[in-house]
């Protein structure tokens, strides 16, 4: 029918006019990157305006950018926990050794004390 012909043409030159403005491989970039997305947006719809007008090279930048800083973190919470680690033993050997020292502190007082009486002349 001659009537479809006519809206099959405005159908591809409307397509046409979108593919030569960029439009198809913005809309095809926001939806691969949604596809790619590991943790599914509850909001796709959401997703889609927020991403659309983000170029594709500065997505994968913003998504490497994202990846090294999650490494980041992952080595900085290794590290705390490293830290925290060898915190605590020190403070267990600071704990003992001062748990010593006072031990060896008491027994040369009583040490001290003991001398002092028996060298102090008597009355």
């Amino acid at each position: 029918c001659a009537c479809f012909q006519g809206s099959e043409n405005k159908r591809e030159q409307f397509r046409r006019y979108l593919e030569r403005a960029g439009v198809l491989d913005s809309l095809t970039n926001v939806l691969v990157a949604l596809y790619e997305e590991t943790d599914k947006p509850e909001d796709p719809l959401e997703f889609i305006k927020t991403h659309f007008g983000v170029a594709h090279a500065e997505a994968e930048t913003l998504r490497l950018e994202i990846s090294e800083l999650q490494q980041k973190c992952e080595v900085l919470s290794r590290d705390n926990e490293d830290l925290r680690n060898r915190v605590s033993v020190l403070e267990t050997s600071v704990t003992s050794s001062l748990s010593q020292c006072c031990t060896l502190l008491c027994r040369y007082l009583l040490a001290f004390t003991a001398f002092t009486v028996r060298a102090s002349p008597r009355r």
